[in-house]
């Protein structure tokens, strides 16, 4: 009996994460200590519409531009498709240089799907202080300019339903982050803020958003109510005020 070929979105995006690996593999040799699936790809709740291709790449030295630039090159070559979501982490044997920020190291450490390892490199855990540090910074005020945008715009572009449906999901997954030191699936971190049953947060806006991203829908018709996205910025500031100051 023939087998069944797995046609999904997702086995789409990890046989491009392989052909990747692939060109990495040739092109760093032993420099390479391990390639591996993170976010969606790696903990699951992958949209071919919304989800970005997360992969992360561990070398004994780090990347040079050249080298990254020549990864890029290569991605676009493999695939139109699926290039322009690719979200690439990289780092070095020390997880000293690079792109990887605390959220995603821990990420990493506990989720994290092997491509191709010759060496498992363990950085320290990010404590839940240097997370929460890290989501205070220029990532909530990111989210805060992204929110401002929406919320004065009179319509929502084609090219930007992807970040407007992000933007709603965000108060979540950062509530979710801030409060255990976890990176969360979106539907770990909408459960989450569903059972803690607070006011604080608009759950029926964000649970909408979550459903709508996951049949890969517009979400023109939460536009009208993007006012609510400033109460989901007031309360996820009160979870800041109670970051002690920096010393």
């Amino acid at each position: 009996m023939d087998q069944m070929v797995d046609t999904s979105p997702q086995a789409a995006a990890i046989d491009f994460a392989h052909r990747m690996v692939t060109f990495w593999q040739a092109a760093l040799g032993r420099e390479l200590l391990g390639a591996y699936l993170m976010g969606s790809l790696a903990h699951g709740g992958f949209s071919r519409r919304y989800s970005d291709v997360d992969l992360a790449l561990v070398t004994e030295m780090g990347l040079s531009s050249l080298a990254l630039d020549r990864l890029r090159n290569e991605a676009s070559a493999l695939s139109t498709e699926w290039a322009p979501k690719l979200s690439l982490f990289w780092t070095d044997r020390q997880f000293s240089l690079g792109r990887f920020p605390p959220l995603d190291r821990v990420d990493y450490l506990d989720n994290a799907v092997v491509l191709t390892e010759r060496e498992r490199v363990r950085p320290a855990r990010p404590t839940l202080t240097e997370v929460r540090c890290y989501l205070a910074g220029e990532t909530f005020e990111n989210w805060t300019d992204s929110v401002r945008r929406f919320v004065n715009a009179e319509t929502l572009e084609a090219k930007d339903r992807k970040a407007y449906l992000r933007s709603i999901l965000y108060a979540a997954r950062f509530c979710y982050s801030w409060t255990t030191g976890q990176m969360g699936s979106n539907d770990q971190a909408v459960a989450y803020i569903d059972k803690q049953n607070t006011a604080q947060f608009d759950v029926a806006f964000i649970t909408r958003a979550l459903q709508c991203r996951q049949v890969d829908a517009d979400p023109d018709f939460l536009f009208p109510q993007r006012t609510k996205l400033l109460s989901q910025v007031e309360a996820c500031a009160a979870l800041l005020s109670k970051l002690p100051p920096a010393r």
